[in-house]
Order: C-alpha cells, then structure tokens, then sequence
C-alpha cells in the first residue's frame, strides 16, 4: 500500500521551489477556509488534490517542496492532461472494463512520482499558478501595514496568508456547500461530492482521493443522492446550477469569467441557484483573478465594526446588499486593488483555530492544562458522531455510485 510521503523519509523524489515563509504559509493559506481539499497528512506535510493530481506539500524556511503521485496507468492523453491543469473541463468517462485482464485495482497501484523534466517544469509552473507566486506578498502586507495600524499589528504573526488561483468549478461548488455552515463541516461535504461523483486518482494509507466532479457530472446527478449524503437544500442548488451552465452558457463560461470586470462576474455568478453575493465574491476572488472582491459575511461584518469602528448598518440585523457594498468599498479605499488579498488575512486571524497563535508563552502555560481536558471531551464527541455519520454515508454514496456516471 502506497503511503503520504515525507520529506524527511527522503529527498530524492521530491521537488521545491524558491519561496520564504514571508511569501506563503502553508499551515495558513490551506487551512482559512479558501479551499476544502488540504489535509494534514505529517506535521508540516498538506496532501490534497489540485489539477487532477495528488500533491503533498511541505515547507522549509526559504522553499516550498512538492511530492506528486500518479497511478501506473493513470493518465489520459497528453493534452487532455494540460488542459486541466489550466482549469478546462475535460470530460472522458471512466471505462474500467478497458484495463487488462487479471491487472490491479486502481486502490491497489503504487503511485509514481513525476520526474520527468518536462513535467517538473509544468508542476512547478501549476504551483506558481495556484499560489500566484508572481505577487510579491511582503510588498503588500508593507503597503497594507503603512496605511492601516490594525494591519500593521496583526501582519506580524499572521505572515504568508496568500489568495489561491483555484479551478472555477470547484470553486464555485465547493462554495455553494459554505451557506449556513461551518469550515470542518464544509470539507466534509466537499469530500463526499467528490467520492461520490468524482473519479479515484489513488489511495495512501487506505485514503482515497477523487478528482473534483466535472459540470456534466454535476448536472446529471440525481439530487436525492447528495441529500441522503448530507447536502440538505444545497443538493438542489449543486445540480441546478450545473444544468443552468451548462444550458445557458458551456462548458467554458466559468473559465470565461476570468477575463471580464469584477462587478459583471459577479452579476453573472448571482445569477445561478443559491448563490448570493459573499458566495460570488469568494469565487470572484479565489478563482477568477478578481483581487479587489471582498467577501463580506457577520464574521468579517464584526471584523469591520469591532476593529475599525465602522457603524453604518448597526441597525440591521443582516447583512443588506447596501451593508455589502459599503463595506466593500470601505475596505478597497483603505487597501486599494488587492482588498481582497488583506480581508483573508484578517479572517485568517480571527478564525478560532488560529487563536493559540497570539498567545505569549506565558498564556500558552497557563492554558495547557484546560486546553488539554477540553480537547479531550471534543475529541470523545467527534468520535462518536464520526461512527454515526460513517454508517450514513457508506449506505448513500453506494446508492449514489449506481445511479450517477463518472467523468473526468
């Protein structure tokens, strides 16, 4: 069985970029809730799916290191293979009647590394791409930290908080599973849809990992599986939306969106099925290059109240369009074109995981002993609803496996 690599374990099939802790943080930017797919698989070591391949990422002090596996019999055509790393749908249908007689389940290959110097040059130029590797972050955080005093005292610990260049369609329907929810909840969710409609790439340490869904595979899935998994309302707004796409606009209109002003794609992203304008803006931002988008929900609404006395809407209950406009455009007058880039870094902040971070080791002494015990009373619950969710699941995804059609 095929298991996680480290790069302790070994150097060889590795590879690495030039890249300081200063530019990106791993442990920030795959974790505040941008995508759902990075799993702490090694202390330091994040595996996840991104352009159709399994990664494992690492970091050191001036260099972000990458392992890529790939089944034996993996791949599709050359250019099919090119064409979703840049974010075009490619939808083959998995024929698994093809493979040879007698060869091994997919679960059951090795995966290979890549190590070709035509494919190290084209993993590196996807890392650059999904990391966006060209923006000098420190620049920024300066120029924030110059106008912005708030900014200024939380830069300091909150270091490499970089916005992710993801595919458009998993941006988007991963997004649209965030209504009403929380970010362990969200991963979830995303997880099962992929397992569910996704293809297998291959297993590690007994963890499969599936490619995200195509639109076609989206759209002609039966919303009755995705709400037995869990989907609840959303099931409705995941198939609608892929139908309407692909209906109304093709198969490359998300893609499309990447070239046109940030306020027409977003008018255009609020026309589908369940999504509103934070839901818009995060796609805006994470997935179609528009940098000045700020996603405005209650968290970063008591982020702008709390922090920098903003007190317009203080009568409102929610969050209006004006109240989303407004604060919007407070916050790209104080930050300029990158708005979006500083708001992630405040939010990053203010999630409760990365809390302990502004602790001063006198703080983190005197709460070792409470923290322990309370950890150990989540961990007991989690447990058990874990073994309860686990029998649901099983039970749904193989009804979900027989009715819908697997593409890549």
């Amino acid at each position: 069985m095929a298991k996680h690599a480290v790069l302790s374990s070994g150097a060889k099939m590795w590879r690495s970029l030039p890249c300081t802790k200063a530019e990106l943080r791993l442990d920030l930017t795959l974790a505040c809730g941008q995508s759902f797919r990075w799993r702490e698989t090694a202390e330091g070591h994040w595996t996840g799916v991104m352009g159709g391949r399994i990664w494992t990422l690492t970091q050191t002090e001036d260099s972000l290191w990458y392992h890529i596996y790939k089944n034996k019999e993996s791949s599709l055509e050359d250019g099919s293979d090119r064409m979703r790393r840049t974010g075009v749908s490619v939808q083959i249908e998995s024929k698994p009647e093809n493979r040879i007689k007698g060869a091994p389940k997919k679960d059951d290959e090795e995966p290979l590394a890549v190590t070709s110097v035509q494919d190290t040059e084209e993993e590196k130029e996807m890392l650059r791409d999904y990391f966006q590797l060209n923006v000098k972050l420190q620049d920024l955080y300066r120029e924030w930290g110059d106008t912005d005093p708030h900014f200024r005292h939380i830069a300091h610990i909150f270091t490499g908080v970089r916005m992710l260049r993801q595919d458009p369609t998993e941006c988007l329907f991963s997004f649209i599973c965030t209504s009403n929810n929380h970010i362990s909840r969200i991963q979830g969710m995303v997880e099962r849809l992929c397992q569910a409609l996704g293809a297998q790439l291959c297993q590690l340490d007994q963890t499969s990992y599936y490619n995200f869904p195509s639109l076609s595979a989206l759209a002609d899935n039966n919303e009755a599986c995705l709400r037995d998994l869990g989907f609840g309302y959303r099931a409705r707004f995941l198939q609608q939306s892929a139908k309407q796409i692909l209906d109304t606009h093709g198969i490359h209109w998300l893609d499309g969106l990447r070239s046109v002003p940030y306020l027409q794609a977003r008018d255009a992203l609020r026309t589908l099925p369940g999504v509103g304008t934070k839901v818009a803006d995060c796609v805006c931002l994470m997935s179609l290059d528009k940098a000045e988008a700020v996603p405005i929900d209650t968290h970063v609404w008591q982020i702008a109240k709390r922090d920098y006395n903003y007190a317009s809407g203080n009568a409102q209950k929610s969050i209006t369009d004006k109240i989303h406009r407004d604060i919007g455009d407070f916050f790209r007058k104080l930050w300029g074109p990158y708005a979006g880039w500083a708001q992630s870094v405040l939010f990053c902040a203010d999630l409760k995981k990365f809390q302990k971070l502004k602790e001063t080791p006198h703080q983190k002494h005197s709460h070792k002993e409470e923290t322990g015990e309370s950890e150990m009373r989540a961990a007991c619950k989690k447990s058990k609803r874990k073994t309860e969710e686990s029998k649901t699941v099983k039970i749904s995804m193989s009804a979900c496996h027989k009715k819908a059609k697997v593409f890549f």
